[in-house]
């Protein structure tokens, strides 16, 4: 099974894409009316207290705070109603953006991936087992930038839930231990700049299972 160390052991990170109907919306983009998903490169991952990293002529990152799911065991082909057997545990996640850059690729009808994938931009806190959340359509999501709430969601707001999800992405690619499935991200996106520090936290049952905080700075200089 997936434990903590599924940074070093997971083999993908899959994310989905517009699975809040507000935040679609905030981006003025359609509602999905199936599921669709990006990769995005294991190397992207930090964890709870690194920084998030500004490369060089990016305007425009934005945050977008995620509920993560992390695959126990191989699989493909998964019915929903066996989805849940699937799941390890869950972690607390960010899928920043380089929103300038994703919309020039929008625009021109090329792949975005490079918006999603740089160096820290998956940052990830602990893994959180199963049992901790015995209910993953009702788990709040919130996040702040230095102090001032910008999102505050909760996961019964999926478009998609958890296992159509899995069941989906194992119909095209196999799901393997330790694997990531960033689920979406509630309405509140908006834009960092180096200087600034993103909080945010998950809770479940009134309680809080996760609290990660990462600095904002300007790429170093190779």
């Amino acid at each position: 099974m997936a434990s903590r160390n599924f940074i070093q052991t997971g083999r993908k990170i899959v994310a989905i894409g517009r699975n809040y109907s507000e935040h679609a919306k905030e981006l003025g983009n359609a509602v999905p009316k199936s599921p669709f998903f990006f990769f995005k490169p294991t190397s992207s991952y930090i964890t709870n207290g690194e920084s998030i990293e500004v490369p060089p002529g990016l305007k425009d990152v934005h945050h977008e705070v995620e509920l993560a799911v992390v695959i126990g065991k191989d699989g493909r082909d998964i019915s929903a109603e066996d989805a849940e057997s699937y799941i390890a545990g869950y972690a607390l996640a960010l899928d920043m953006t380089a929103r300038d850059l994703q919309d020039k690729a929008k625009k021109a009808g090329m792949p975005w991936s490079a918006a999603k994938g740089y160096d820290t931009f998956t940052p990830i806190g602990d893994f959180i087992p199963k049992d901790q959340i015995p209910d993953y359509n009702n788990v709040d999501l919130l996040l702040k930038v230095d102090g001032v709430t910008k999102q505050n969601g909760n996961t019964r707001d999926m478009v998609f839930k958890i296992p159509a999800l899995i069941s989906y992405v194992s119909s095209i690619s196999k799901v393997q231990a330790g694997d990531v499935l960033l689920t979406g991200t509630p309405a509140g996106v908006g834009k960092v700049v180096p200087g600034e520090t993103i909080t945010c936290e998950l809770a479940a049952g009134g309680k809080i299972l996760s609290q990660l905080r990462f600095p904002v700075i300007n790429r170093p200089k190779a």
